[in-house]
């Protein structure tokens, strides 16, 4: 989209955009009433103290969080229309330190650890409410046999489905502010913890009160949906939306709190209180609207994750995957091994946790940290909008203020299974640390040589017939991001590996990843006509690099221009194309054994060529047919060795 068309597209309110945006936006923080205040009150006694507490503390974080953080102030930083905690950090790194990328690679790693958790505890509270008619029933195989068939399903993407996810959501957020309107009519004095009075006197007077706001942050996670997915519905149509999500969900946690109140001095059981105030007469139909409505809110959220890594990967912080594109929809993206591997985190969760109660600890952890790392960002934005310092500094104060504070109090839930939460974040973290020093690692070593020392070369070696032709069109694919320089290792592999390769025309192919998320770009240096060229590729984050099918497309333009001369030769005349046959190379490193480096950065080097050997090949990332390519490998010497030089035995 170009910059009037984005800022059209945020403006506009629709009630498609706005379907969208209920559909896939709002399924996480619109599920969060099934296990929020059930988490609360997990092995608690119920007091008046703690439920309008506990429902004034949402509130006020529903609209901290969600409305004034996410809603009002990041949806503002759209990159070139897109959103998410990358695309922020693609926005802002330009202008600010080199170390915002450790705070975009948190919160990337722990968003991606929320995707492992938050699929089995929306689907496990919601099939857990079965449990009211059935005591005792088993939920574990249904949970795991739900999960699974929903990844299974990913490959074939959302087209179709997708469609009725909105309207699906609408009959939910409907369902949940009626239900929560009814039980709050024998009540509606309940209303009154919306004063943030009651949220004081229970952090403040009630033991223990302010480490259940741990658990109280379950209400606004998903809040960071709103912004990743930002590019598929309009800005102002998620807004608009936000308003009736909002209404429906603080009806939904009223109605649950007058049943607590009701029931002042019980436990609430293994039940969650969002089933307890569903007529019986209705709970089956209830249990499959919510059922739907948590399977809905995980293939948002596992979409998204796809969505995250393929943006690490073109900032060049994540290994390459292959990633597909499963239906015709601009963004909808499909990667394999991402997939499976949520899949068994998923079902890992769940067969460790068993309960729904059991997994928010692990959950809570996961949004706090990526919220942190989000706070930090959107003050680098503000700061780069020039926003008045004192207001800058009053409005992340707040942020980190209030997120600080749940941190905290989810922190003593490590033991309770918020390890895992940090043992998942932080390996996902080392990875892409891993990945990102490794080729800083191997860019700083790399040798250029100007290209114009070797042109005369070129150009002889192109038209000496007595070398053998190697190849009518020879194309490098090259890191040098200008036409005056290119890498030692493409020269000496076209005048010193074996025979110099004799071809043609020479073409040094750059590939440039933008920091927006799409476009199309290239530009063209005719450094020798029909013999040596530059084209750099200028591509969006989130494009898919088919460089072999936008290379021909270019020789084919540049034909049509007049900018190469086709020459009849006898490989055109039985090839039948106007510019003859193409030949591919890729200059692929391995780690030399004449190194010998300090123990960390040894250590960062085997781990990266380690996940390199892991991660998808070159030829496939750039979208090159094996047909037309050849990969040549050379020795990578970060430290020479140089120590114990060898005597000669005398006679």
């Amino acid at each position: 989209m170009t910059g009037q068309n984005t800022s059209d597209f945020h403006k506009k309110i629709t009630l498609a955009g706005s379907l969208i945006a209920i559909g896939i936006v709002f399924g996480d923080i619109g599920t969060s009433p099934l296990y929020t205040l059930n988490a609360v009150f997990h092995h608690r006694i119920i007091t008046e103290a703690i439920a309008l507490g506990s429902l004034s503390c949402i509130f006020w974080t529903l609209v901290f969080q969600t409305t004034i953080k996410y809603v009002l102030i990041t949806l503002q930083a759209d990159n070139k229309g897109e959103g998410g905690i990358f695309s922020l950090y693609a926005l802002v790194r330009r202008y600010s330190g080199k170390w915002l990328v450790f705070i975009a690679m948190a919160g990337g790693a722990f968003l991606m650890a929320d995707g492992i958790i938050t699929p089995p505890i929306s689907v496990a509270s919601a099939v857990e409410g079965v449990q009211a008619v059935i005591p005792g029933f088993n939920t574990v195989p249904v949970i795991v046999g739900i999960l699974i068939v929903l990844f299974i399903f990913q490959q074939f993407g959302t087209d179709k489905i997708g469609k009725v996810f909105g309207p699906a959501m609408v009959i939910w957020f409907g369902f949940i502010g009626v239900l929560g309107a009814m039980a709050l009519s024998d009540n509606w004095g309940v209303l009154k913890a919306l004063n943030p009075y009651y949220a004081c006197q229970m952090l403040v007077n009630e033991p223990k009160g302010f480490w259940l706001l741990g658990s109280i942050f379950l209400c606004t996670t998903g809040a960071e949906a709103l912004y990743s997915d930002m590019g598929h519905c309009g800005r102002n149509n998620i807004r608009i939306s936000w308003i009736f999500i909002k209404i429906a969900l603080i009806l939904s946690y009223a109605g649950q709190t007058t049943w607590l109140l009701n029931h002042a001095g019980e436990e609430v059981g293994s039940l969650s209180p969002f089933y307890h105030i569903v007529p019986q007469s209705i709970f089956w139909p209830a249990l499959i609207i919510a059922t739907l409505a948590t399977i809905i809110a995980s293939q948002a959220l596992i979409s998204g994750c796809f969505t995250l890594i393929n943006e690490a990967i073109r900032l060049n912080i994540w290994p390459k995957h292959l990633v597909l594109f499963p239906s015709n929809i601009k963004g909808q993206l499909y990667i394999p091994a991402i997939n499976w591997f949520l899949m068994c985190g998923c079902v890992g969760m769940v067969l460790y946790f068993k309960e729904s109660t059991k997994m928010e600890a692990a959950f809570g952890l996961s949004v706090t940290l990526t919220m942190l790392m989000s706070t930090i960002l959107i003050n680098a934005y503000l700061r780069i909008k020039r926003v008045p310092l004192i207001l800058n500094i009053l409005i992340t104060g707040i942020f980190l203020t209030v997120e600080i504070s749940f941190l905290i109090a989810n922190l003593q839930k490590v033991k309770d299974g918020g390890w895992i939460t940090l043992i998942i974040g932080f390996s996902l973290f080392s990875i892409m640390y891993i990945w990102w020093r490794g080729r800083q690692i191997k860019s700083d070593i790399q040798s250029f040589v100007k290209l114009s020392d070797h042109i005369p070369k070129l150009n002889k070696l192109s038209t000496d017939e007595n070398m053998p032709k190697y190849a009518t069109n020879l194309v490098y694919l090259t890191t040098s991001d200008s036409e005056r320089k290119i890498e030692k290792t493409i020269i000496d592999s076209i005048l010193k590996f074996g025979l110099p390769k004799r071809a043609d025309i020479y073409w040094f192919v750059h590939v440039n990843i933008l920091d927006e998320p799409y476009a199309q770009k290239y530009s063209v240096d005719t450094i020798i006509k029909n013999d040596v060229y530059y084209i750099q590729f200028d591509l969006g984050f989130r494009e898919d690099p088919r460089i072999g099918y936008y290379f021909k497309q270019v020789v084919n333009d540049m034909i049509e221009k007049n900018e190469i001369d086709v020459v009849d030769s006898l490989e055109q005349a039985y090839q039948q194309n106007k510019i003859g046959d193409f030949k591919f190379i890729l200059m692929d490193s391995f780690l030399s054994y004449d190194n010998r480096m300090p123990l960390w950065k040894n250590f960062i080097m085997k781990a990266y060529y380690n996940l390199r050997h892991l991660s998808v090949k070159d030829h496939i990332n750039f979208g090159l047919d094996k047909s037309h390519l050849e990969v040549e490998q050379y020795p990578l010497v970060v430290v020479p060795f140089t120590e114990n030089k060898l005597k000669r035995k005398e006679d």
